[in-house]
């Protein structure tokens, strides 16, 4: 079944004859950016938006995966901080994030005579709440994972089995999401949100979120690993250094690690409309 799914995503490539991956360096849209270079060759580019939401770090591993698999990339800027739509932090934040995107993208494809732009949305995704997908949809781009029906696990298995070394890499949406909706995001806020992930990576702990919420820093991790990072890290150390990044409080959130947690507020009333 996933040998068809990964012939069927082929094909789609195959049929596009050239295509503009929006490439963040995450699992996912390094696979498609993948598939369509091995189908497209040099008629396949892959382009990164820089932002403030999106950490160096991030940046700098699109640079190496990309170079990896051969294929062209590409760097633009985005301003969606410039959008009060966007820094309000309303539960459709990334209906802005992703027409920003999009609308950079797409004049550029159309300026390399690329028909279209890709990204890479998988199946689990449409599942979710994720206004951005409206977005992009609106603005015409393709998801061949989603189209396909590959799901997160799929995607994984699929790079591991084509050799990527990052196929278990973790989930790393962009830094706003870390703010309850309805905080303001600002520059200072983003930066210290990330600086303070990137300490607690450095400690060797990969799969987790800093969410902000105030001056109080939520540090959720796995569950299982709670009690181990309780035992063996230097917490004195970590609070003085959340600290110097500008929090007040730091505390560890005992329910556990959870993919879009701050969704859990949301009720029919409160998710808007976008047209």
């Amino acid at each position: 079944m996933l040998v068809e799914k990964l012939e069927q995503l082929k094909s789609i490539f195959a049929e596009m004859e050239c295509a503009l991956i929006a490439y963040s360096g995450g699992v996912d849209s390094t696979l498609v950016a993948k598939v369509a270079y091995d189908v497209l060759g040099d008629r396949a580019v892959a382009v990164t938006a820089e932002s403030a939401s999106l950490l160096p770090e991030e940046l700098e591993d699109a640079r190496i995966q990309a170079a990896a698999i051969g294929i062209s990339h590409r760097i633009v800027q985005t301003q969606e901080m410039e959008n009060p739509n966007y820094t309000s932090n309303p539960v459709n934040r990334c209906y802005f994030c992703k027409s920003e995107l999009h609308d950079t993208l797409k004049p550029l494809a159309r300026q390399m005579g690329y028909p279209y732009v890709v990204d890479g949305v998988n199946a689990d995704d449409l599942r979710d709440y994720r206004p951005g997908i409206q977005a992009a949809k609106e603005r015409g781009a393709r998801s061949p994972l989603a189209e396909v029906g590959i799901t997160k696990a799929e995607v994984r298995e699929l790079s591991q089995k084509l050799g990527l070394p990052w196929w278990d890499k973790p989930a790393q949406p962009c830094l706003s999401s870390r703010f309850p909706y309805g905080e303001e995001i600002t520059l200072p806020k983003l930066q210290r949100v990330g600086r303070a992930e990137v300490y607690l990576q450095k400690l060797g702990w990969k799969t987790l979120r800093v969410r902000s919420v105030g001056d109080t820093a939520k540090i959720e991790l796995p569950v299982e690993q709670i009690q181990n990072f309780v035992a063996s890290t230097d917490l004195p150390a970590l609070v003085s250094k959340f600290q110097e990044l500008g929090f007040v409080y730091v505390t560890l959130d005992l329910e556990g690690f959870q993919s879009g947690k701050l969704n859990q507020v949301l009720t029919p009333a409160k998710i808007p409309v976008t047209s």
